[in-house]
């Protein structure tokens, strides 16, 4: 059931095998598409990649089925072009990654295999975004700006409160502002629990005078697909 629809050789490859692989990858194709966008950002040309890619791996690899030659071409070929890359998320990764292996199984017959294969990931990941596995988090990693006064002594000011309300905490930079009258100090922090994030706020205002603080997630450079 699971075994190649192919022979050894493409050479000896019929027009119904052929269209039974490339049916296989259109579909299958569609199928990783539609999952990534479950409830998913995305963009429309990512999603259509995602669904054209599976029969633009399956005609490499058929290409290249038992000949070395034109395996050796084909690399080359790749080789002149340069790929923009652009860091995605894990979610994007996983997809593209299911993608291609859908077009290296049809490229090689293997179509019930993989065809039965994407089916249980499907499902899997559907019921992971359905049950928001990994959301409910207590601990939570967070960017803490504080001002306060040029008179307060700032090393070790707010050492008591991370103790109490947080896992870890560091000093990531002092900034002057104001004229000098005020600095603004950048924490790192990981809270035990992210509920607590009001109180630790309050807790910080009666330490540096009900100045302005700024608490939110910790900033990254991640570029979207």
């Amino acid at each position: 059931m699971l075994s190649s629809l192919l022979v050894e050789s493409s050479v000896d490859l019929s027009f119904k095998q052929l269209l039974v692989c490339i049916v296989a990858s259109v579909l299958l194709g569609l199928l990783v598409a539609c999952v990534h966008m479950y409830r998913n950002v995305y963009s429309k040309n990512f999603v259509i990649t995602l669904a054209v890619l599976p029969v633009l791996v399956q005609l490499v690899i058929m290409l290249v089925n038992g000949n070395l030659g034109t395996g050796v071409a084909v690399l080359g070929a790749f080789s002149l072009i340069r790929f923009r890359s652009v860091a995605g998320g894990a979610r994007e990764i996983t997809s593209i990654f299911w993608s291609m292996g859908i077009g290296l199984a049809t490229g090689m017959g293997y179509v019930s295999y993989i065809a039965l294969f994407s089916m249980i990931i499907a499902l899997f990941l559907l019921l992971l975004n359905t049950i928001h596995f990994g959301e409910k988090q207590k601990v939570a990693e967070r960017e803490v700006k504080i001002t306060i006064p040029e008179d307060l002594d700032y090393p070790g000011l707010f050492d008591d409160l991370f103790q109490q309300y947080t896992y870890s905490a560091n000093l990531d930079s002092v900034k002057t502002t104001n004229m000098g009258s005020l600095y603004e100090l950048r924490y790192r922090i990981t809270l035990k629990d992210s509920q607590m994030e009001k109180e630790l706020m309050d807790a910080m205002r009666v330490r540096n005078g009900n100045l302005t603080i700024i608490l939110g997630k910790v900033s990254t450079n991640r570029e979207e697909l």
